[in-house]
């Protein structure tokens, strides 16, 4: 489903019967995850994710999908504390020690986490899923949205780019061992880190992670919601090795394809676009965090990073004018 049909289909919902005050983000601005309030110090933030294979390895597959459905609620600034975990599977296919091994690499990566997977749902499906709904706390004082960027600030991506059509590649069996090495560990690498290294800068300006809708996606949804034109320097972007050469052949799935038609009306300025905007727009999964920071706290940042060993690029600004993405 790419976010025309998301916007389509939230477009006719009705309205809550109630306005609640204690909920604290909902689905007005598109970001990572929901977030209540509980008490003067304490709210709930909860996510939920899961998807097909993206990995021959089961083991791995269940890793991947642990991570990702992590990322949402540490780019809400939260600390993720329990997962429930979704899982389909064709009922009499697969062995049971592949399912096992699916909810083992799953329940690894939470355990690094330091999350508890306390229960789950199965059902019986023609093509395997996983994924988990996560639970974590916030200060209702210190959200991380995606709503809050100001012109000014500096825009910021702590992984590469490019799983789209690298997963399309490993699916039909023509990525090379290193291109795929590289996708897994990028796939593989929490956002834990970063989110530590920002908190421990005072925390971004506006905050979302880069997942199914793309960079490009994301960065307009975080354009629209804060009501700012973003300006992304196209040779700054992280691209993981072998996706331009993958793009330059147009090896990109359905959903990139839908990602690149939803966002090209909002970008501005360029009209002739290469292999490289084409990829901008490609289908992450499990990708960085991506956030903003004001001139005031950018060397502190970049020291954070440094201190905690973990990638980061500057790939552009927020600047003031009618919400869009201006790419150069």
């Amino acid at each position: 489903m790419g976010p025309e049909d998301l916007t389509a289909i939230l477009r006719r919902l009705p309205s809550p019967a109630f306005n609640d005050q204690r909920v604290l983000v909902g689905t007005d601005t598109h970001d990572d995850a929901g977030v209540f309030q509980l008490t003067e110090s304490v709210a709930l933030v909860q996510t939920v994710d899961f998807f097909t294979p993206v990995v021959d390895d089961p083991r791995m597959f269940g890793r991947i999908a642990a991570t990702n459905s992590l990322s949402d609620i540490y780019a809400m600034g939260a600390t993720p504390l329990t997962a429930l975990n979704l899982l389909a599977t064709p009922a009499g296919v697969l062995e049971p020690e592949v399912v096992a091994e699916m909810l083992a690499g799953g329940q690894e990566a939470m355990a690094e986490a330091g999350v508890s997977v306390i229960g789950g749902h199965t059902i019986d499906d023609p093509e395997p899923k996983i994924g988990y709904a996560v639970t974590g706390t916030v200060h209702p004082d210190h959200i991380w949205r995606n709503s809050s960027a100001r012109a000014g600030e500096y825009v910021y991506l702590t992984k590469a780019i490019g799983t789209g059509v690298i997963v399309k590649a490993i699916k039909e069996g023509v990525a090379s061992p290193d291109v795929s090495a590289h996708a897994v560990a990028m796939m593989t690498e929490s956002n834990r880190r970063a989110w530590a290294a920002i908190r421990t800068a005072g925390g971004p300006g506006a905050c979302t992670d880069v997942t199914g809708f793309g960079l490009l996606g994301h960065l307009w949804e975080m354009a629209e919601s804060s009501k700012v034109r973003v300006r992304v320097r196209e040779a700054e972007v992280p691209i993981l090795p072998g996706a331009l050469s993958l793009a330059e052949k147009d090896f990109f799935p359905q959903g990139s394809r839908r990602n690149w038609e939803f966002v090209e009306p909002h970008l501005i300025g360029q009209r002739f676009f290469g292999p490289v905007a084409y990829l901008l727009a490609d289908a992450v999964t499990s990708g960085g965090l991506l956030f903003t920071v004001p001139e005031s706290r950018r060397q502190r940042l970049e020291e954070s990073f440094s201190r905690h060993g973990v990638p980061l690029w500057e790939i552009g600004k927020v600047m003031e004018g009618e919400p869009g993405i201006e790419l150069v």
